[in-house]
């Protein structure tokens, strides 16, 4: 029976300095006693990974991988979030967005690093038999996502050249190792909904490497319809992150958020289980579309611990994975046919109408 691939989760909101959490093997025998089955690793964070290493090395690949299965886990993607974000980045986020990229690099060398930093998760990913690698798009317009000041005529389409442009060689090179790049749609980069997402498919004319990873939380905070969205892109998503959130606007706040801390915004991430998303129709929806993929907790909450937050994770997950049948529920009452008993039932005659 075809089914979703779960629990996995994301380890990059858990990382901190000190045990269970600062190394692979300790935060993962952590997550395996919880129940999880799948960690997806962050290629920035050196505490559980070395992705020159991977890149380099088959058997620093294999030794890892091994050593994830001996504690019952199973590597889920590679994430590449930051170094996408960076890749293709409007220069006055440049002091926000610092502590992504090393120090003391001028505007080229940075999208040269992250260029080699995806290219060189695609050959690690390639190498532990991955197929999908989450990033974020990056982008140059968004401080232009509201039409005021008003948009320069062509401003949106250079844009958006200059995006593929900058992602042309690494989807390219994703290809070849036959990996998807799975872009989560994100405000704060240029592709951040359908329309987003259908403007660089257009740009990029519909290069094969691109995909989704399939974020709800993204979605509900901007008020879109995330359930619509699978039956419309539902052939992109090639990895999913199990993130809850809730909008609650009110007198003072809306989408925008007022500039507030998280917890007095009307769209806040919640802890699994606690917010607003409708898991039980988007895996429904997953799985009428034959998605196999990982379903992934990314964890993030105003309120609650991450312990709880992933102790609770891991069975809300399980509970809404489903098997897909292979055969009719109403079978039983069924009856063996032919073409004859078929134009029988429908009140056909056998002569010749000419």
């Amino acid at each position: 029976m075809k089914k979703i691939k779960g629990p996995g989760i994301f380890l990059a909101q858990f990382l901190r300095d000190e045990p269970p959490y600062n190394s692979l093997l300790d935060i993962g025998k952590w997550v395996a006693s919880l129940g999880y089955k799948g960690v997806q690793i962050p290629t920035w964070d050196q505490r559980v990974f070395d992705l020159s290493a991977a890149a380099e090395s088959t058997d620093y690949c294999s030794e890892l991988k091994g050593s994830l299965q001996e504690i019952g886990l199973e590597l889920t993607e590679l994430s590449s979030h930051l170094q996408g974000q960076v890749l293709a980045m409007n220069k006055t986020y440049k002091t926000s967005f610092s502590p992504f990229y090393p120090k003391k690099l001028n505007d080229k060398e940075i999208v040269d690093w992250a260029t080699d930093q995806l290219k060189k998760t695609i050959i690690a990913s390639s190498n532990m038999g991955l197929s999908a690698i989450p990033v974020l798009s990056g982008g140059f317009a968004w401080h232009m996502v509201y039409p005021w000041p008003q948009q320069p005529d062509g401003l949106i389409d250079e844009s958006f050249e200059e995006l593929f442009k900058r992602w042309k060689p690494i989807l390219d090179f994703a290809h070849e190792h036959g990996i998807k790049m799975a872009f989560e749609l994100h405000p704060g980069s240029d592709i951040f909904d359908g329309a987003t997402f259908e403007r660089f498919l257009e740009t990029s004319s519909s290069h094969p490497a691109i995909g989704i990873n399939y974020d709800p939380s993204h979605l509900i905070l901007q008020q879109l319809d995330y359930c619509r969205f699978i039956e419309l892109y539902g052939e992109y998503i090639v990895s999913f992150h199990v993130k809850d959130a809730e909008f609650v606007p009110n007198g003072r706040v809306g989408v925008y958020g007022g500039y507030e801390p998280w917890h007095k915004r009307a769209g806040r991430f919640r802890s699994l289980g606690d917010g607003q998303v409708d898991f039980k129709r988007i895996f429904t929806l997953l799985a009428g579309l034959g998605y196999e993929g990982w379903a992934v907790l990314e964890w993030e909450s105003f309120l609650k611990s991450p312990e709880q937050g992933a102790l609770e994770g891991a069975p809300f997950i399980m509970k809404h994975i489903i098997e897909t049948t292979n055969i009719e529920f109403d079978d039983f009452v069924g009856a063996k046919t032919n073409r004859k008993i078929n134009r029988k039932i429908l009140g056909i005659d056998d002569f010749d109408t000419q």
